[in-house]
């Protein structure tokens, strides 16, 4: 039992949870500036939201394995079917429950709060989550990872729980939104770094694969030129409180991993290097929410 449960830890992934957790206290704190904190409402899109995460984590190993992605010398996924520890059956369950249990959420907001315009993004936040991979749409096998991702625990994310919490939309929370969104791009973005070889040969025709190596390497510096020039800009315009300017201290760390990606020759190894990347997102991400205290 002991080792089942350790399985399903490693198939969860955990340390990529705070992709959730920043967007989701973004929305919180902006709507708790109006006085609407909802613990227990907040409580519940968190469990949705983190069931939806979980759900995409387990989604992408599933039909990756099927599609033979993750086959022989691939690093992606969690690696937990390829081991031998938990089976694809398993994995199928488990995603039903987990998109049976946020629909239930989504559907309870929906009808208590009786926001009905806040479906056009339960149904992106749930198409961004089950099309990564699976057929017949596959769109981060089309080079459109990024992009989804991007908007889904960027605006999407944010400005949803926003509107859950307030009870109203507002257009702070969307600017707000856009450099999480890209944040988050980044950590998918840099995760695919590593299988770009793997990819290529199974045909998944990651944003990475079709830059090429020099070419991903430059993406990956404009997307953090992008994130610190919309960080100071919300700063300089006052969307954001002066605290988030302390993000300029985090660039010492982004120019340590450039410094790595530029002198690895294997790429694969870039793997060992993730935390770099998730470093940069959580503490950007508390200097946001320090913007919005």
């Amino acid at each position: 039992m002991n080792g089942k449960i350790k399985a399903w830890y490693q198939a969860s992934r955990p340390p990529f949870f705070i992709a959730t957790v920043i967007p989701l206290g973004v929305g919180w704190l902006l709507a708790a500036n109006g006085g609407e904190w909802h613990p227990g409402r907040m409580l519940l899109v968190f469990c949705g939201s983190f069931a939806v995460h979980l759900a995409t984590n387990l989604n992408n190993d599933y039909f990756d394995h099927v599609q033979g992605t993750d086959a022989g010398d691939a690093i992606g996924g969690s690696r937990v079917i390829q081991e031998g520890r938990i089976s694809p059956q398993e994995i199928l369950t488990a995603i039903f429950i987990l998109y049976i249990a946020a629909s239930a959420i989504a559907v309870f907001f929906l009808f208590t709060l009786r926001i009905w315009g806040l479906l056009p993004l339960i149904i992106i936040a749930f198409f961004s989550s089950i099309f990564y991979v699976a057929p017949p749409v596959r769109y981060g096998y089309h080079g459109l990872g990024e992009l989804f991702c991007g908007i889904s625990m960027g605006p999407v994310m944010v400005t949803g729980t926003y509107w859950i919490m307030a009870g109203h939309i507002s257009v702070r929370p969307f600017i707000v939104s856009i450099p999480i969104g890209f944040m988050v791009a980044s950590i998918l973005y840099y995760q695919n770094l590593p299988d770009m070889d793997t990819d290529c040969a199974a045909g998944k025709r990651t944003l990475a694969v079709m830059l090429g190596k020099n070419g991903a390497f430059v993406g990956f510096i404009l997307f953090w030129t992008i994130i610190y020039g919309a960080i100071m800009a919300l700063v300089f315009t006052g969307t954001l409180g002066p605290v988030s300017s302390l993000s300029l201290a985090t660039i010492p760390v982004f120019l340590r991993l450039c410094r790595i990606i530029r002198k690895t020759d294997d790429w694969v190894l870039l793997d060992g290097y993730g935390a770099y990347v998730r470093i940069l997102y959580f503490m950007n991400g508390l200097f946001i929410m320090g913007g919005v205290i």
